[in-house]
This record gives C-alpha cells, structure tokens and sequence, in this order.
C-alpha cells in the first residue's frame, strides 16, 4: 500500500485530477468552501471558524491536518469525527478508482475527504492546505472564501528559501473574484500576496486596511469597514490567538455568520496541542506540582508566539522539553527563548525517521544561547525536573508529532 503513497511529498495536481475525474469530481458536489493556507495559526483559525458557525447552527465539515493521536481527526463529517470504518470504506473506494496508479498518502485521503464531504449534508466546508497552496492537494476547487494565515519561513526544502517565495506559494490558493481574508503579514509576504491578487482579480480583506482585532480592558476588540465588535478573549490562549481570532472573525463577518457566531468562536474554539495544560495522565503524575504545557510548533514564528505567551504567564522556573524534525530551523524555534534563560531537555521523536537526535537538537539549543541537555525519553525529561524543581513551569514543544504521541497517553 505504502508504494501507492510514498511519504515523500510530490508536489503537483495531476494525480489529484486523475482520480477525483474517476470518483466522479467530488469537488464539485462540495457545501461552501472556506479554503485557508499560511505558515502558522491555520489550524487556530480554522476551528474558530467552526466553532463560530457551529454556534450559529450551521454543519460544518472540516478537514485538517497533520492528525495528533488517530488518522480520523483530519475529517470532521458536519461536527463528529469521521467513523473508522467509514473512512476505510472510503479509502478502499479511493484505491480501486485509483487502479493501481502512483498516489501520494496526502493525495489519496484528501480525495477520500472530498468525496465523504459530497456525500454528507452540511453548510460549510473548511478545507486547510496541507503544504503551500498553489499545487497543494487541497488546491482543486472553487471555494466561497480564501483565507491567508500569517506566512513565515518553514518547509523551505518544498517551497523556498525566502518569505517571498513561500508567499507566492500560499497565494496559489488565490481566485479570480473569490474574496480572500488577509491576517498580518510582513511588508515582502504582504506584496507578494497582494501582487498575485491584483493579476487574479482577487478582492483583499486585509489586516491593517480593512480589519483591525486587538485587546482593550480585557475583551477583544474587532473593527471593520462595517463596525466594531466587542467580545471576549478567545479561548485559545496565547497572544497570538488575538491575530488567528481576528482573521476568524473577519471570515465571519464576511459570511454575515452573525452575533451568535462571533461569540462563539471566541467562546468555544478547542484545538488540541496549541499551548494546551495537561492535568491528567502519566507524566501530570510524574509532576504533579508543576504546570505541564504542551505545542505542536515547530519554526522561528512559532518559537517568537511561545515566547510571547510565556512572557504574559506569572514567573515560575521554566523548563522546556524539545524535539524536532531534521528539516526544521531547530537553533531559529530555540532563539526566542533565550531571554527567559530556561533549561532545555531535548528528546528524540520516538518512531519519526525525520526526528533530528536529542544530541543534534541540545546542540542547536545551545547555538542558540540556552542551556540544554539529551534526555532518552520525555517521561525521562519530566522525571528529572520533577527531581529538582517539582514547581517548575514545563513546555513540551517543537513538534505535532511528539505532541501527539504526548497526547496518546496524557491527553
């Protein structure tokens, strides 16, 4: 099965058009389509997106990626989870339309997805890019609206060694008169971004032009061309929150979704491993004392949002415990760190061919002016600080795939 879809990332759409054409275009028979892609707070958006037009009472199909714990959270069927055996009937459907032809993972579910949300009643389709946007398998239909989250160097090996080159990849996702919603962009992504929507034809609602979100006395408030809103923080915590809330509730505004749903989506957003307290399972025993914090982020943007975050908390020792992929700016995430002087004990990914070496990880910590040390394990990490500072503040950080496996046994 696994010769079908090589894990390695193969960056076109004529497979997609090829099987989707023999599944009957799926694409086509979708309920309307928000389609977001950006470097960070894609998945953040999206599920303030959901919950917003869930709280309206809108279904609300979704698809995400990568998964935390289990492969059926990437397809959400009008709010619940996509059952196992729906999606292996799906998937079997998917590889005998197939007929043995060369198919990536990322292709083949995505076609699974699409034809699963064609087939189920709903009002809204939300559709995350998985890499880039331009030749992206999501990147094969019409949607209703486009959404651009803040764009950042990662994945430069697929999509570029600078913010403009990955920019223009993310503005693929751009069409001609579809509007699209525009977070807070550098000067060169935001050019970038908005040279490709004046040769497309793409309306631009735009941070800083068109909307405004920020926080006054303790609410967020949001302003656009139509008014302002005043609501509550959003659920997610983190100050970079304040941006994804922004872009949520500026789709939402577009969609004329309505009070309900503005409240909502600031109310009601969950979105597992974004700066999420774990209070229960092994390692919450290991340390019961300490303040446990688990993210999934991985690059030099998502590295300066953490840090912001912890800025804002009450001073406690700060530990982190660390490990990322070999393809990942490892010594970039650790800089912003740097000024809350924590220590760092850095773990392989357990089971992830990419995971760069609890060694190679400390090392690029150090590069980066921390104090940092291998750990064989993060049960092993959480043990050791528990050990010595059983009040400290730790976050396990730099990766969703150890972020999930954390959360397989402590979420």
């Amino acid at each position: 099965m696994m010769a079908l879809h090589p894990k390695i990332i193969d960056l076109t759409l004529d497979r997609m058009w090829r099987l989707l054409e023999a599944l009957g275009n799926p694409q086509e028979s979708l309920p309307q389509v928000i389609h977001i892609a950006g470097t960070n707070g894609k998945g953040s958006t999206l599920a303030m997106i959901r919950a917003g037009l869930e709280g309206a009472g809108h279904g609300v199909h979704a698809y995400t990626s990568p998964h935390l714990v289990r492969f059926h959270e990437r397809i959400r069927l009008a709010g619940t989870l996509i059952s196992e055996p729906a999606l292996t009937a799906l998937l079997d459907e998917c590889y005998e339309a197939n007929g043995g032809e060369p198919i990536t993972y990322f292709e083949i579910t995505t076609c699974a997805a699409l034809l699963a949300f064609s087939r189920t009643q709903a009002d809204y389709t939300l559709l995350e890019v998985g890499l880039g946007g331009r030749l992206d398998a999501t990147n094969v239909l019409t949607p209703r609206l486009s959404i651009i989250t803040p764009v950042a160097l990662d994945h430069q090996h697929f999509l570029g060694d600078t913010i403009e080159e990955i920019a223009g990849e993310k503005a693929g996702i751009l069409k001609q008169n579809i509007p699209a919603v525009i977070a807070p962009q550098t000067e060169a992504a935001l050019d970038v971004i908005e040279d490709k929507a004046a040769r497309t034809g793409t309306p631009l609602l735009v941070h800083g032009q068109h909307w405004h979100a920020s926080v006054e006395r303790g609410r967020l408030i949001f302003r656009d061309e139509t008014g302002l809103l005043d609501l509550p923080l959003p659920s997610l915590p983190g100050a970079h929150q304040i941006t994804n809330a922004g872009t949520a509730l500026m789709a939402l505004r577009h969609l004329k979704a309505g009070e309900r749903a503005y409240e909502a989506a600031m109310t009601s957003a969950r979105w597992p491993a974004r700066l999420q307290r774990l209070r229960k399972g092994p390692l919450t025993q290991t340390a019961p004392q300490a303040e446990l914090w688990l993210d999934g982020g991985h690059n030099p943007a998502a590295g300066q949002a953490l840090a912001k975050a912890l800025a804002k908390m009450p001073p406690k020792p700060l530990y982190l415990i660390a490990g990322l992929l070999k393809t990942k700016d490892a010594r970039g995430f650790f800089a912003p760190f740097a000024p809350f002087a924590p220590e760092v004990l850095t773990v392989d990914i357990p089971g992830e061919t990419a995971t760069l070496s609890a060694e190679d990880t400390a090392a690029a910590a150090t590069a980066a002016t921390l104090h940092a040390t291998p750990a064989t394990c993060v049960q092993d990490a959480v043990t050791k600080i528990a050990a010595t500072t059983p009040h400290a503040r730790i976050l396990m950080c730099g990766s969703l795939y150890l972020a999930g496996q954390i959360l397989s046994e402590n979420g």
